[in-house]
């Protein structure tokens, strides 16, 4: 094959490329809305049961939210044992949610340097967490991004609660807080806030959860205590619901996973989009593990203890879909024990994850060239501690791969100048021999042969490097890190450049570099590569700035290198 045809096969093999993994995700991740209704723009909540954001889970009708799982779904037996005396079929036994009518319906809230979140009011779970360090939105730095919610169109939310075979367990306890209203203090690395309940007959619990100082970690822990004569066997559940986000994906918004993940034993990253849940419910039992509900830039997570025996199960009920972990403990007559769940809710920061669970940190998805994007990461990281800049950043970076691939680069540079060269050789062998492709071929092989050219060597550069491309395309598209980071005129180098001067200019630097390789004989050849440059930058108008940058970049770096090796060999170029 000549090397014009192929070189503008691989142009076009990277155009499919990038276009495959558009509709891969498209098709794994775009359409996760199975089985989920629309919010009422009247005012009434999509989710059966709720009016809004002003009521808590706790206060939500038993059939009308996810329990646990039930029936076939719940623990298997024969992996975690039943809990006597405790009808685990019983949707009002699961679902923690059923309250009664003078239930108090104040929600503790918590503020520490990173939370600002509440609590239902019973002490089941949160309703609501604020990122105090990530904002929603450019527009509007004041107002703090909302991780979980009970609002419509963003239902999520994180339950922690306990059940026991004793009848006053059936349901989760009524706790009883020291007070409504926390604030973590200057002085204070961590603040407890502890919850009391009394069954009135000899079972005491006490829940205490932890929030400690410049942590995105919550322990929760339960204290039971036992002064009875029968033994009570209590079951601490960690269960991640919500609803399914609107399909946003398109041509000009790039998708990412938003759903379920488990990891077990068997699986260390399972992942459990909204269509598997839909299907059937999952269940796996193993030794530690954790089970997160993740989404662009952020997740929500339960970690049990790593060396109990847990079960993890998914759930769906109406339009809400649901993750949860459960593990059991006997509390011996006259004895006190402590069940525990760790849960990490903020951004998907590497470091920080990797420190709650093994492999959480993997929940940053960079697909299957993970193997590479891991190490250009940990080198951006890096940089940036160093410069403190991420645009500066990516461009030390491009820098350091383009010295990688510098060699190979300048053997596929010197074979397009010694084809350049050769081309008016080349050119008359073609009008020669036009009425004899296999003479014509034969004579140019002998050609390349008698100048020491390799065509296909100009090629393999090319094919090596777009790995490299993609594994970077994920890391700049996954990492929070980027997220309203800024750049010269660029405010966010996560999203696309809102005045298109970047991928315009890379085009450009594509059309310049393009001038630089010999001209294909072919007119259909010729007019396919000059159409290239159009092509990506179209292309690339919504790709995130910070890769766009690394591209132009990388053109321009390309252009100096291979102009001055074209003029080194052929200096009347």
């Amino acid at each position: 094959m000549p090397i014009e045809q192929i070189r503008t096969f691989l142009a076009i093999a990277l155009l499919v490329v990038l276009f495959l993994l558009w509709q891969a995700w498209q098709q794994d991740y775009g359409n996760t809305r199975a089985g989920a209704g629309r919010a009422d723009r009247t005012g009434q909540s999509a989710y059966p049961g709720t009016t809004g954001s002003s009521q808590g889970s706790s206060t939500r009708e038993s059939n009308d939210i996810p329990g646990l799982p039930r029936g076939d779904s719940a623990a298997d037996s024969t992996m975690i044992p039943t809990l006597p005396g405790a009808d685990l079929s019983n949707p009002d036994a699961l679902s923690g949610s059923a309250a009664s009518s003078d239930r108090e319906n104040r929600p503790i809230r918590v503020r520490t340097d990173v939370f600002d979140l509440l609590i239902d009011p019973d002490g089941t779970g949160i309703r609501r967490l604020d990122l105090l360090a990530y904002p929603e939105s450019q527009d509007r730095p004041d107002i703090p991004f909302q991780l979980l919610s009970q609002g419509l169109g963003n239902y999520f939310t994180a339950e922690a609660p306990l059940f026991g075979s004793d009848p006053a367990l059936h349901k989760p306890p009524r706790f009883r807080p020291e007070q409504h209203d926390y604030r973590l203090a200057e002085d204070q690395d961590s603040l407890p806030v502890r919850l009391f309940w009394d069954s009135g007959d000899g079972l005491q619990v006490v829940k205490v959860m932890t929030f400690h100082r410049q942590s995105y970690v919550v322990n929760v822990s339960y204290q039971v205590e036992n002064t009875r004569k029968q033994p009570v066997a209590v079951r601490l559940h960690g269960r991640l619901t919500r609803y399914p986000p609107p399909d946003q994906a398109s041509i000009f918004r790039l998708p990412t996973y938003t759903g379920g993940v488990i990891s077990n034993a068997q699986d260390p990253y399972e992942k459990i989009d909204f269509s598997d849940m839909a299907e059937q419910n999952l269940k796996r039992a193993t030794q530690g593990g954790w089970i997160a509900m993740i989404q662009h830039y952020f997740i929500g997570s339960w970690v049990p203890d790593a060396d109990t025996m847990n079960q993890y199960y998914t759930d769906r009920e109406g339009h809400l879909y649901s993750i949860g972990s459960s593990t059991d403990k006997v509390i011996p007559p006259g004895g006190r024990d402590t069940l525990s769940i760790r849960g990490y809710f903020g951004p998907k920061i590497q470091d920080r994850m990797e420190a709650v669970a093994p492999n959480l940190s993997r929940t940053v998805d960079y697909g299957w060239l993970w193997i590479i994007s891991q190490p250009l990461f940990w080198l951006l990281q890096r940089i940036h501690a160093i410069f403190g800049n991420w645009g500066v950043a990516i461009i030390i970076l491009t820098l350091l791969i383009k010295l990688v691939f510098f060699h190979l680069s300048a053997t596929s540079y010197k074979s397009m100048a010694k084809m350049r060269k050769l081309q008016p050789r080349m050119m008359k062998l073609r009008d020669t021999y036009k009425d004899d492709k296999v003479k014509m071929n034969q004579r140019l092989m002998a050609l390349y042969k008698e100048e020491g050219v390799n065509p296909v060597s100009g090629c393999l550069p090319i094919a090596v490097q777009i790995p490299v491309f993609i594994a970077l395309y994920w890391v700049l598209l996954e990492s929070v890190e980027l997220r309203h980071a800024g750049f010269l005129w660029l405010s966010d180098l996560s999203t696309h450049d809102p005045y298109f001067i970047l991928p315009i200019s890379m085009g450009i630097t594509m059309f310049l570099q393009q001038k630089l390789n010999p001209t294909p004989p072919d007119p259909v050849q010729a007019k396919v590569m000059m159409a290239l440059p159009f092509v990506f930058t179209v292309l690339f108008l919504f790709f995130p700035s910070g890769l766009v940058l690394y591209w132009f970049v990388n053109n321009v770096l390309s252009i100096a290198q291979q102009w001055v090796i074209t003029r080194q060999i052929a200096p009347g170029t």
